[in-house]
């Protein structure tokens, strides 16, 4: 009789363990979708997307696996539990260094726009003191209607950093940083073709040594005659 009623405790004590395993582990997946969810607010997938897609990758493989084991008489759970919280702690990684990599991008356009600005001014400069003959005032026009686009490039960028949105500013900014400097470049070159410091300077003749002077010969003393 003791033997059947401890037989009957190990049984109850089994069917407990095993619907305790065989339960969808359901606040941690919740945490996981919600860590998620805050890294797509964090912007993770502009500023860190490979690390988005491998929480969400890992995500749907976890779905699929507790579908499985939903679907299995005895049902087993931990490795499951395990991966969620591995994709936990991912996901809040994720929301994180969107985060640092989002500052990291502000403060580049912020050093952007002032670098592009500054080339900008310079270049109305140049404009003024490049030649402007025939062919010249043609270029220069040219390059007035170009600087005209890159004026308003930058100012589109100036309005994204301000609405936030700093990955489409510097993305914009650089584009218009390139040609403002290739501009800069070319009348930089053209102005110094004009006042001749294009050209290498001419080799100067050596200089000859200094001839020198021919040592004129020692008279001899010429010899007195003897008296007698």
């Amino acid at each position: 009789m003791k033997n059947k009623v401890l037989m009957g405790l190990a049984a109850i004590a089994m069917v407990a363990f095993l619907s305790s395993c065989g339960k969808v582990p359901q606040a941690k997946v919740d945490a996981t979708n919600a860590a998620i969810a805050a890294a797509q607010t964090a912007e993770a997938a502009v500023y860190v997307p490979a690390e988005l897609s491998a929480v969400q990758d890992s995500m749907k493989s976890i779905n699929a696996a507790i579908e499985v084991q939903k679907s299995k008489l005895f049902k087993k759970f931990g490795p499951i539990s395990v991966k969620l919280d591995e994709t936990l702690a991912a996901a809040n990684k994720a929301a994180a260094d969107a985060a640092v990599k989002k500052e990291e991008v502000k403060k580049e356009v912020e050093t952007s726009l002032a670098a592009v600005k500054a080339v900008i001014e310079e270049n109305k400069i140049l404009i003024t003191k490049a030649p402007k003959g025939k062919e010249g005032a043609a270029v220069l026009e040219q390059i007035k209607t170009e600087m005209t686009t890159i004026e308003a490039s930058v100012a589109e960028a100036q309005g994204l950093y301000d609405k936030g949105s700093f990955m489409d500013a510097l993305n914009k900014v650089k584009a218009a940083s390139e040609r403002a400097t290739g501009i800069n470049t070319e009348l930089k070159d053209a102005i110094a073709k004009v006042h001749g410091k294009g050209k290498p300077a001419a080799a100067k003749p050596a200089a000859k040594p200094a001839a020198k002077p021919v040592a004129k010969p020692v008279a001899k003393p010429v010899a007195k005659p003897v008296k007698k």
